[in-house]
């Protein structure tokens, strides 16, 4: 049984594509990466948000461009097969963005572990963080399996509340600073922070507003796809610029930076005890849990859908192991165990440094297919198509660098996974091409 037949054109309209959009991007941004933005860039972090909202932009026009051409339930993976055809390469970066999302799954999957257990008297090292990961995860999954309808539904609930929550939070973070954006946003820069680190630190952002791609599988289903994808792009973001920032202000103007980085993986939780008190910690910790979850379940279904497409036009290998039901579910399986494994035995920072690593190497393959193969056919603008090219380089080589000297086994473990990926691709598609009719 084929999954494509399966997709509803018009069954998802534009509020719900917005939905599902900021449900990844707010479920795996503010609260799982505030904490490792503030590390790289001190005092500055909240402007690195912006400045990463502004390069996603860039990075967004290639994308809306191409949903306007080619509206597909592939979404990403079908425009790599417009701009390169059937073959390693689209095969290869395709899979470095599903991994990037199943890597987003362990990032939010251990956030809400960490997020949950400042409800009770536990070390943040706990056993518990991955135990908790690890039962969301597993609940994600069997909402992902009960249908479409399911989760639309509570992709739009949720997008409302944590935003509501997280505009709550903001705003009480800044009436409790006084509304002194002096306080938020120091006139001077201190702690031993280099160029370099400020630049590494655009990766983690580019990381939180990464989620607006997944609004590319839904062409198959939103009504008017041709616009319609496009236009979900473009609020998604605008509303995650604004709740990142007014989230980023809000906390840098009631903690220290010595104080985010000590509950660097649960610094919202912190930052709203000076506003709301010991209330702010079960508010904070309430939409921190709606958030990851709703994260969670949008993205395991992006990635599922995904994989599914690339094993039907057969760029990836599959293996039903007697499993019955569609592909599709079969895919979630795999996104499962995968994201289990990642959570289990990595930490928040590496988990985040991976996803990094993996969506910026193949958002330039995309951006330089385009710029090269599909130009002229969707008409660009070549200047914005380098302009993104050039910042996600400069973004990537900053960040490699300050891995290199503080987490080389990050920079290992991408390479040799870039690397099999790579490899496992082409010889699989020479033995698809080799194999009898």
């Amino acid at each position: 049984m084929t999954d494509m037949n399966n997709y509803k054109k018009n069954s998802l309209s534009l509020t719900g594509a917005v939905a599902l959009g900021t449900g990844v991007m707010i479920g795996a941004g503010i609260f799982a990466l505030l904490g490792q933005v503030a590390d790289l860039s001190g005092t500055l972090f909240p402007l690195a948000f912006l400045v990463g909202a502004v390069i996603s932009y860039f990075s967004a026009y290639t994308y809306i461009k191409l949903s306007n051409a080619y509206p597909s339930a592939g979404g990403i993976a079908m425009y790599l097969k417009k701009a390169y055809g059937p073959g390693t390469i689209t095969a290869a970066g395709s899979l470095l963005m599903a991994f990037s999302m199943v890597i987003g799954q362990s990032l939010v999957a251990r956030t809400f572990g960490a997020y949950t257990l400042q409800l009770f008297d536990v070390q943040k090292n706990s056993i518990w963080v991955p135990i908790l990961g690890v039962l969301l995860l597993v609940v994600a999954f069997l909402i992902n399996i009960s249908g479409n309808k399911v989760i639309g539904r509570s992709s739009l609930m949720m997008a409302v509340i944590k935003i509501g929550g997280l505009a709550i939070f903001a705003i009480g973070g800044l009436w409790a600073a006084g509304f002194s954006f002096a306080e938020a946003l120091p006139s001077s820069v201190s702690g031993d922070y280099t160029a370099t680190s400020y630049i590494a630190a655009l990766a983690f952002t580019i990381l939180a507003y990464k989620g607006f791609t997944t609004i590319t599988n839904s062409g198959g289903e939103i009504v008017n796809p041709n616009k319609n994808v496009g236009r979900a792009i473009m609020i998604s973001l605008f509303i995650c610029t604004l709740v990142y920032l007014l989230v980023a202000l809000a906390v840098s103007a009631n903690l220290s930076i010595p104080e985010i980085l000590a509950a660097k993986d649960f610094s919202l939780a912190e930052a709203s005890k000076p506003a709301f008190g010991k209330y702010g910690l079960w508010f904070t910790v309430g939409i921190a849990i709606v958030a990851t979850i709703s994260g969670v379940i949008a993205s395991m279904f992006a990635v599922s859908r995904m994989t599914a497409m690339l094993t039907e036009i057969d760029l990836i290998p599959h293996k039903h192991f007697g499993m019955p039901g569609r592909l599709q579910k079969h895919m979630l399986i795999y996104t499962m165990i995968i994201a289990i494994t990642l959570t289990a035995f990595f930490d928040l920072t590496r988990i985040a440094s991976l996803g990094a690593i993996f969506y910026l190497t193949m958002d330039v393959i995309l951006q330089w297919g385009v710029l090269k193969n599909l130009r002229k056919k969707i008409n660009v603008n070549v200047a914005i198509v380098i302009a993104a090219i050039l910042l996600d380089l400069i973004v990537l080589g900053a960040f490699l660098w300050i891995k290199v000297s503080n987490d080389f086994l990050v920079i290992v473990v991408s390479i040799v996974l870039m690397f099999l990926v790579f490899v496992g691709e082409r010889r699989f598609l020479q033995w698809k091409t080799d194999e009898p009719e």
